[in-house]
């Protein structure tokens, strides 16, 4: 394997760890706010801690001849994908329970190489059996009941399937276009859609801002300001499907961080869950590649 795509599976390990932690700030905060309030607060705040590191960056992209226009819809096709996803998860997660949001959050591993097939993408043998090995780890990490699809479960289905596009999003747009600057338009995207959804949804009060504020800080500095641009960075290197296995670990994450700042504790079964995802991972990078015959063109979208 080579060195940055070994650099890329450490960044996408660390934003999963990030991400994983921001799931107990994302329940404490909205204790206070509305979920389209925080969406929207952590999402601006995020796009304007990069936005002077933007502004200092390179002002034009790679090689690829994307023009000025293309690159802006570009950002603005995988900031709407990221508030559409960030919504119905944390709308969908008011009517179901943590254990099934934190499995049908991770379908979202199986739902990117099947998206990538609209676009003659061909995943090994060793991802699909390495998202079912996920997939089966999220199950026995979350699910402790029946599993049912009620409305919560449903609106959090959406949103693994919007997750799932958003990926692949920035699979496509990430290599053509300057790193920051396509995080600062995403975020400010996601951020400006999640106000006004706030506006006409929910009752915007600073004083809940206020008392959201650790959380806040936590989703707008380190879930946004730094993991979303290590997921844009890692996946210049990264192919999408095998991105997907490496960040569905952000459920183990998250279990972790539920024990040690909640006080949840992870049961025998959880344990083997986690085992399940880290066995699926490491089986979707270790694979061999499918060797591609000499007239097939290379897959990309």
């Amino acid at each position: 394997m080579r060195a940055r795509e070994l650099r890329a599976d450490g960044l996408l390990l660390l934003t999963a760890l990030i991400w994983g932690a921001a799931f107990v700030a994302q329940r404490v905060g909205m204790d206070h706010v509305g979920p389209m309030t925080f969406n929207g607060v952590r999402f601006a705040l995020g796009a304007l801690v990069l936005a002077p590191f933007a502004m200092r960056s390179p002002a034009s992209g790679s090689a690829s001849g994307m023009s000025t226009k293309a690159a802006i819809l570009g950002g603005l096709l995988a900031g709407l994908a990221l508030f559409a996803g960030a919504s119905f998860q944390q709308v969908g997660i008011m009517y179901t329970t943590a254990g099934n949001a934190g499995f049908i959050t991770g379908l979202y591993v199986v739902f990117v190489p099947i998206l990538g097939l609209l676009w003659k993408q061909r995943p090994s043998t060793g991802v699909w059996i390495g998202a079912l090995l996920a997939s089966v780890g999220l199950y026995l990490l979350s699910i402790t009941g029946d599993f049912s699809m009620g409305t919560g479960d449903l609106l959090v289905l959406v949103c693994a399937l919007c997750f799932a596009g958003h990926v692949l999003i920035i699979g496509w747009i990430a290599p053509k276009i300057p790193v920051l600057r396509l995080s600062v338009l995403q975020y400010a995207c996601c951020a400006a859609f999640s106000f006004i959804a706030a506006f006409f949804t929910e009752d915007i009060k600073l004083a809940g801002i206020v008392d959201a504020a650790i959380p806040i800080l936590y989703g707008g500095l380190m879930s946004v300001g730094v993991a979303y641009t290590l997921q844009v960075v890692a996946q210049k290197d990264a192919p999408p499907a095998h991105a997907s296995i490496i960040l569905s670990l952000e459920g183990a994450f998250a279990a972790l961080a539920g024990g040690l700042l909640l006080g949840e504790t992870m049961t025998t079964r959880g344990i083997t869950g986690c085992g399940f995802m880290l066995a699926g991972m490491l089986l979707a990078q270790l694979w061999p590649e499918q060797a591609k015959k000499p007239t097939e063109a290379p897959a990309g979208i």
